[in-house]
């Protein structure tokens, strides 16, 4: 059983940083998929940042690319989030979710921003942007 544990968010003005990080318990392989996802009041979930652990790929949303970056330390299972020149468009509740699924290399690099792909989710954390 894997559980992702989101933590680090909170409430900071238009242009600052802010770092999540999420912490998967449980046994962990370097094929994993770990991805950050966001849901704002009155939206529809939205996929944010996706990293291969073991490929080391990468992949943004539009919105974000530039401000913010995925990255991840395998020996202590955790992955980050690196938060700048935030917005108040930014402000939304935070998930981590989790694809343990081995993956051929094209296969990886499909459907990384459906959240039908990720099979654990962590609880979410707040990030709230003020103007």
């Amino acid at each position: 059983q894997v559980q992702p544990v989101e933590s680090g968010g909170g409430l900071v003005q238009a242009g600052d940083s802010l770092m999540l990080s999420c912490v998967a318990s449980g046994s962990t392989f370097n094929t994993w998929t770990m991805a950050w996802f966001r849901q704002a009041p009155g939206k529809e979930r939205e996929f944010v940042a996706a990293l291969s652990w073991g490929d080391g790929w990468r992949y943004y949303v539009d919105s974000v690319k530039g401000r913010f970056t995925i990255t991840s330390d395998n020996d202590k299972n955790t992955v980050y989030l690196q938060m700048s020149s935030l917005k108040s468009e930014d402000t939304a509740v935070y998930y981590c979710a989790v694809d343990p699924k081995v993956r051929t290399y094209v296969e990886s690099r499909l459907n990384y921003n459906q959240a039908a792909r990720y099979a654990y989710w962590g609880q979410g954390t707040q990030v709230t942007v003020s103007s």
